[in-house]
């Protein structure tokens, strides 16, 4: 698509662009990478970027939209908790939340009109769902849903029939949508902060003090999230000794569970005990130690997914099995009946994390199979691709 052609809607003044989805880093991040592409693409044109940020108070987006200065404005929001069992969709907790919809759209509505955007970029997550409702019903202004995961989430499913454009991070996706919707689909990937691909190995070795690695061998890169997971942290306590062996390990576990980690940690030899670091967050570190690790253990969230694959890692998932609509699952099944990954699913045990981890290991020719295959299903220009679709949906002056 020639970016060159798109904005002749917004010469002579800024493009106006309200973006709404969060609760999650999943659904923030990706909002976020895309606005940042956005306003450096029509900066290169010699036009502004005016951005309205409509997400839930008190929340993540909120926070992300201050630390970046981007003006917010709080809806009102309702959270649907699913169930199979039908009596417990409307159980009270589910009845007062989606009370609340209509007038959290009433709010959108006001947001909407003051603010006049040329389009607006929904990226999921609950609050996504009356400023599209308000957006695309009663305000008339294009939207674009954009979409994470390998299956739609309820929010941008319910947004999807009225979307003027639906953007998707992986071409298994479009079997999947309604008919009526696929025709307005298209696969940009899922948007990837550009300082991960600036990532330099012996910067981590230096930043984080790793001097007591084996550079001879693999490094392993054991992470479950901001917050850590007790889930990962046991599975990979319970076979570190024999991890150690033969790979060199970067563990962060969140910040809560340093310590216990660190008392199992105490009887390792001081061989392997230097080829050991454990750390309860990694910050802007992220990128070096994305570049020094050979091989990733980690949960499948759309985020992870989209930087591992783009940056081509070989991985081992360990999916949340809680996660909304068992999209954790879903995404890394999706790469590993690829070859581009290995899914640790039903059966989670050490045993199984031992049996995934030891041929990565021991065969540097399988890594780098596997690491191929990943690359092939990441899409690096991703936010690019998905400022070419918002650009293009955007209405006329």
């Amino acid at each position: 698509m020639n970016s060159e052609h798109l904005t002749p809607a917004v010469a002579g003044r800024s493009f106006r662009l309200i973006v709404t989805g969060g609760g999650t880093g999943g659904h923030t991040y990706p909002a976020l990478t895309a606005v940042r592409t956005l306003q450096a693409r029509l900066a290169a044109q010699g036009t502004g970027l005016d951005v309205l940020w409509v997400g839930k108070a008190d929340s993540l987006e909120s926070r992300v939209a201050a630390a970046e200065g981007i003006a917010f404005t709080s809806v009102a929001t309702g959270k649907i908790r699913r169930s199979k069992n039908p009596i417990k969709l409307v159980s009270p907790s589910n009845v007062a939340d989606m009370s609340r919809v209509p007038i959290g759209v009433l709010q959108a509505r006001k947001a909407v009109n003051g603010f006049g955007p040329d389009v607006v970029l929904a990226t999921g997550g609950y609050v996504a769902v009356p400023v599209g409702v308000a957006a695309t019903r009663l305000c008339r202004v294009p939207l674009v849903v954009h979409e994470q995961t390998v299956r739609l989430g309820l929010a941008n499913r319910t947004l999807a029939g009225a979307a003027t454009r639906v953007a998707l991070s992986s071409d298994s996706s479009l079997p999947l949508l309604p008919e009526g919707v696929r025709a307005a689909a298209v696969v940009t990937g899922n948007p990837v902060r550009p300082e991960v691909f600036t990532g330099q190995a012996e910067k981590a070795i230096d930043a984080l003090g790793l001097h007591g690695f084996d550079r001879r061998l693999p490094t392993v890169y054991v992470t479950g999230g901001a917050q850590g997971s007790q889930q990962i942290n046991s599975l990979v306590r319970d076979v570190l000794p024999w991890l150690l062996q033969s790979s060199n390990v970067i563990h962060q576990c969140g910040p809560d569970n340093v310590a216990d980690l660190r008392a199992h940690s105490v009887g390792l030899p001081a061989s392997s005990a230097a080829r050991y670091h454990l750390t309860g967050y990694v910050g802007a570190e992220l990128p070096d130690v994305l570049a020094l690790a050979d091989v990733v253990v980690a949960r499948s969230g759309a985020g992870t997914i989209a930087e591992l694959t783009a940056l081509g890692k070989a991985a081992v998932f360990v999916p949340l099995a809680t996660s909304a609509g068992n999209e954790q699952v879903h995404n890394a099944r999706h790469l590993a009946d690829r070859g581009a990954a290995l899914a640790l699913v039903d059966d989670v045990t050490s045993e199984r994390l031992r049996e995934a981890v030891a041929p990565l290991l021991a065969d540097p020719a399988r890594r780098v199979e596997m690491a191929e295959q990943a690359r092939m299903h990441g899409r690096p220009d991703a936010a690019e691709r998905l400022v070419d679709v918002v650009l293009s949906a955007a209405r006329p002056s």
